[in-house]
């Protein structure tokens, strides 16, 4: 027996004919064929099972409750006359002889269909998530969150690691998003953070001698909401080797993620080891992007020497990008509609220019093209019904259309993507330092804490003269799959000398290093071990599995693009007596 019940609504079958049972469920339809004749559905979390009334007495009974109510039905099951194969319980039907409501729904009109929620307004289901996650189709993401969560727990610990938890409340850390603070009411005045990361306590548990560390983080960030982010808070695979390279990372997550995507994808072909790597000047160049989506056969080629001179007036003094799609036969209609999308994502406008079944140059910037043609056939490999797509900027926007137009058209235009896949891949090599849009000065590109290639002998070249402190690169590594990138992750600088190196080359000294990051330094000042690590993200994995667009379909409560919890009403006005335990005092926003 289950619960309250014998059977749950997926579970009968014809084996059960003759059965006295008792199911339990949410009544989600009721068809009333005759005052004597009733086709009812009843759900619940494991499937729908039919129940058929057979008396005027029963039939009003059904009647008069309301759908969604929970109810309890007792009765006998038997073979059904009209089967339906694509039901689990479709060979079978109960006839009840009781029916007792358990909950009653008491709204006679519901915000949306339960069965069709994914159609309704985002609003709307977020408003009224409870109902949304009914929907089975809801519902089976986070059965599948579930299970992927399990597996990567079941794989981690099979390969060593510890599962630590690390503090939620701690100090605000500058870490390139934004904190949530939380006033400490002992300690008025000062704030506690959510965490950004458990990027410094796990690093400090290698400090310990922890040997291997994971857990599924919870991570708090302030920053805007997008198709692949969810605004708030979202989770991690967060893990960290002591006495580790690059290599023993790489190891063990293309190990533990291939079996786990192809078990639970959407796809079941997914990259095997090694996974294909890709310097970030090597992306950039060649993609457009750092998050370059492998299922595209489409490429980025430089042809500034050959089109910079042509005469049209965006590409003069600027870097010219091509993308080649050949095979192309798409209308005009299609072009003007699809680089006007890239225009959108890309803030840049592209060009075009096509070779036709003649082998002459048409269409877009054909008059500036024709009178270089040989050069520039040569220079693409055109050949006869080839499109070439363009874009023009400082090489940065360059790359970025580009990296837009591969995307774009790749999936657009049939033939030239493998979708059903996941295609891996790592991106290294990023660089340490960059140069500042707002500050015209170094800055760090990206993390802080990760270890200089050629460690302090870098630095001190660049500090030197000797090299430029733009070529050096960091022992840092993006994971990217199907062009999301999954995660971000380091061998990180364990050296308190070579750490202080660093940061002087950004202007910051050894007393703004031990301010920021008191426990760190401190701890690496009493021998620390090399290590290693990253944080795949759970939210964006499981997207990737389920085949979803937005995040928002993969977390049980998410917050909508705001980041406001529209079902709990948050952010939520506080009581003066809150803020006065607070010693917080709310100025009003002019």
């Amino acid at each position: 027996m289950m619960q309250s019940r014998t059977h749950n609504c997926g579970e009968l079958r014809l084996g059960d004919a003759g059965k006295a049972v008792k199911i339990v469920g949410w009544m989600e339809n009721v068809r009333v064929v005759s005052a004597s004749l009733a086709f009812v559905v009843l759900r619940d979390f494991y499937g729908t099972t039919q129940v058929v009334a057979e008396t005027e007495e029963m039939v009003n009974t059904f009647k008069a409750i309301t759908k969604e109510s929970t109810i309890s039905v007792e009765g006998v099951v038997r073979e059904r006359d009209s089967k339906n194969v694509k039901l689990p319980t479709g060979e079978i039907e109960v006839l009840p002889e009781k029916v007792e409501i358990l909950g009653r729904c008491r709204h006679n009109e519901l915000p949306f269909q339960i069965n069709r929620s994914r159609e309704a307004d985002e609003a709307l289901r977020l408003k009224h998530r409870y109902l949304d996650l009914r929907n089975p189709a809801v519902k089976s993401n986070i059965v599948l969150r579930c299970n992927v969560v399990a597996a990567l727990r079941q794989a981690m610990t099979a390969h060593g690691f510890l599962e630590i938890t690390t503090p939620i409340l701690t100090a605000s850390s500058p870490e390139g998003a934004r904190d949530y603070l939380v006033p400490a009411r002992k300690h008025p005045g000062k704030f506690y953070a959510l965490p950004q990361a458990p990027q410094q306590f796990k690093q400090l548990l290698m400090t310990s001698g922890f040997d291997r560390y994971f857990q599924i983080a919870p991570c708090f960030r302030d920053e805007d909401a997008r198709g692949d982010r969810s605004p708030g808070e979202f989770y991690q695979l967060d893990m960290e080797m002591a006495f580790a390279s690059q290599e023993d990372v790489f190891a063990v997550c293309e190990d533990v993620l291939p079996p786990i995507f192809a078990k639970y994808g959407k796809y079941d072909r997914a990259s095997s080891a090694p996974f294909v790597r890709i310097p970030y000047l090597e992306a950039m160049e060649k993609y457009g992007s750092d998050k370059p989506d492998l299922r595209i056969d489409l490429t980025v080629q430089d042809v500034t020497e050959v089109l910079g001179g042509c005469g049209f007036g965006p590409f003069e003094g600027n870097r010219v990008k091509a993308v080649v799609v050949s095979d192309f036969h798409e209308t005009r209609k299609f072009i003007d509609k699809t680089l006007a999308d890239v225009e959108v994502v890309s803030g840049s406008k592209p060009y075009w220019f096509r070779l036709d079944e003649k082998g002459e140059i048409v269409g877009g910037i054909a008059k500036f093209v024709a009178p270089i043609k040989e050069q520039v056939v040569e220079a693409l490999g055109l050949k006869a019904n080839d499109f070439v797509a363009l874009s023009a900027g400082a090489l940065g926007a360059a790359q970025k259309t580009a990296g837009v137009l591969v995307k774009t058209l790749g999936a657009a235009v049939p033939g030239h993507m493998d979708k059903e896949q996941y295609s891996f891949c790592w991106i290294v090599d990023f660089p340490m330092y960059e140069i500042g849009e707002e500050s015209g000065e170094l800055e760090f590109c990206h993390n802080p804490f990760s270890m200089p290639s050629g460690g302090m002998e870098s630095l001190l070249k660049a500090e030197r003269g000797e090299i430029d402190p733009l070529s050096i690169t960091a022992d840092q590594y993006d994971l990217v799959c199907n062009g999301v990138e999954l995660s971000s992750g380091a061998v990180r600088n364990h050296d308190p000398e070579i750490m202080i190196k660093a940061f002087e080359m950004v202007r910051l000294g050894e007393e703004d290093v031990k301010a920021k990051f008191p426990a760190m330094y401190n701890a690496f000042t009493y021998g620390a071990p090399p290590h290693a690590g990253i944080a795949p993200g759970v939210d964006r994995m499981v997207m990737l599995l389920a085949g979803e667009d937005s995040i928002r379909e993969i977390i049980p409560f998410p917050m909508n693009k705001n980041a406001m919890d529209v079902m709990m009403d948050a952010p939520s006005a506080v009581t003066q007596k809150q803020l006065d335990e607070l010693h917080i005092a709310l100025v009003p926003v002019e």
